[in-house]
């Protein structure tokens, strides 16, 4: 059984596999009216009560609403722990229930997990759940997923982003902003590698390293977004594309804080002002950021990191 370990490393995730259709690959259906859902709304796949038939290549079978919403939920944030798939509308269990069967279609897999003091079962796509969703993706879809568990050691960290993302769309619900696409730390990591990288394509004599200035990296930091501390690009775990009831797009940065957090790491996060939810054990609290919305504590850092 696994216990909580941290901190981070960088990670690399696998290319994209080729999209399909509803029906199977190459064929397509009527594409439904969008969901209100950001993790699902850009999948072709059932959203009802009712199972329908899905063909993806080497997987062919049922399935409804609810169970796409496991596989989706679970691939955009890779690990979730099983309670957390329950939707406000669901029946007791019928989560459960979901997993279980997305288990014995070989979609998902599940490990026992005690985070803090509480006992949950993990959640995290198979690589045939992830191609199902993979090929189940309309042309304009851009959310991403992922399968697996992408390092032991931050198991601790990542079991509690999901989390943080209930919590911080529930208050942007509140002020009218819809949620449009999960980004991970990951994802936004991968594309900055891939700028530093460009100048040594095709190049023999490039070894490798970065061929990027102090200047380019900060002008890409303001296009993204994202802020530097100490002249390093600073990443949230978390990133939330959101529209506002006018119609502006925005972006919302989640981090999530916890106890293992020290020193200059901790430090940089909270000078990033990003908005921070404080893990403590299973439980989780939150603060807004401070550098970029205006509104940060003036509390210490501890205050900060086990409020």
């Amino acid at each position: 059984m696994s216990r909580d370990i941290d901190p981070r490393d960088s990670d690399r995730d696998r290319a994209d596999l080729a999209r399909g259709g509803r029906s199977g690959a190459g064929e397509r259906d009527a594409a439904p009216e969008p969901s209100p859902d950001p993790l699902t709304r850009d999948l072709d796949l059932p959203r009802g009560t009712t199972r329908e038939r899905v063909r993806r290549r080497a997987w062919e079978g049922d399935l409804r609403g609810s169970e796409v919403h496991v596989l989706a939920t679970t691939g955009a944030f890779r690990v979730v722990p099983m309670e957390e798939l329950r939707r406000p509308d669901d029946r007791a269990h019928a989560h459960r229930k979901d997993v279980e069967r997305l288990r014995g279609e070989g979609l998902v897999q599940t490990m026992p997990y005690v985070a803090g003091k509480e006992r949950t079962t993990l959640v995290t796509l198979t690589e045939r759940g992830r191609q199902v969703l993979e090929l189940s993706r309309r042309d304009a879809g851009r959310q991403q997923f992922y399968a697996g568990i992408a390092k032991p050691r931050e198991l601790a960290h990542d079991v509690r982003v999901h989390r943080a993302y209930r919590d911080a769309t529930r208050q942007l619900g509140e002020r009218g902003v819809r949620v449009r696409r999960v980004v991970l730390e990951q994802e936004l990591k991968r594309e900055y590698q891939a700028f530093l990288q460009a100048p040594n394509r095709g190049r023999r004599d490039g070894g490798g390293r970065p061929q990027r200035g102090r200047e380019e990296v900060a002008r890409w930091a303001r296009e993204h977004q994202l802020p530097m501390v100490d002249d390093h690009v600073q990443f949230p775990d978390l990133r939330l594309e959101c529209e506002r009831p006018d119609g502006e797009r925005e972006v919302h940065d989640v981090e999530v804080m916890t106890p293992h957090y020290r020193g200059a790491h901790a430090a940089a996060k909270v000078s990033a002002g990003f908005h921070r939810y404080s893990a403590v054990g299973a439980r989780l609290t939150g603060s807004s950021g401070g550098a970029r919305s205006g509104r940060g504590r003036t509390g210490g850092l501890a205050e900060e990191m086990l409020s």
